[in-house]
């Protein structure tokens, strides 16, 4: 009889132990740091990549940050920005604060593309820089062996770029 028992009682530890061993990770109960266990970092936060670049002043204004080839149309405090990527130039302006200059609804771009909705704010080495779309959709970089100042999005984003940006309206370049 009392080998019927041990049998029995290391039949029921082992049969615990492989149990154990198998339990997923979210059921098994926490265990105990070592002492030379170092502190388990805080998780960063992600940083919202269509959030508006820091430092892109305040209130009603396009924003447009050259390394991130992305624009925003900032609209009042609380409301929630349109942003959009965009197909530089191969001019681009320097960081700043710009105003709308001129509109244009449809003319044939500096590289002999159709493109309307013209939105420009700056000049650089007498390169006009401004916001438009090609009328055939596309976002084609722009040859590097021509100095353009057009920076494309799609015709969605034009529209809204037109309906948004009037003449004087606030541009903000940001790296």
């Amino acid at each position: 009889m009392a080998g019927l028992t041990a049998l029995a009682v290391a039949s029921v530890g082992f049969l615990a132990y492989q149990a154990s061993a198998n339990v997923p990770d979210q059921f098994a109960s926490p265990k105990k740091p070592s002492s030379s266990a170092s502190a388990t970092p805080a998780p960063e936060k992600k940083k919202d990549a269509h959030a508006l670049p820091a430092k892109s002043g305040s209130g009603v204004r396009v924003v447009y940050a050259l390394d991130a080839k992305r624009v925003w149309l900032a609209g009042k405090t609380g409301q929630k920005p349109r942003t959009f990527a965009v197909m530089p130039s191969t001019v681009s302006p320097p960081p700043g604060t710009y105003k709308v200059t001129s509109r244009s609804e449809k003319v044939t771009g500096s590289d002999g593309v159709d493109i309307e909705h013209v939105v420009r704010f700056a000049s650089v080495d007498r390169v006009a820089i401004g916001f438009s779309s090609a009328v055939d959709g596309s976002m084609a970089s722009p040859d590097p062996a021509l100095k353009t100042g057009g920076v494309r999005m799609r015709t969605a984003d034009g529209d809204a770029m037109w309906a948004f940006a009037t003449v004087g309206s606030k541009i903000v370049v940001v790296p």
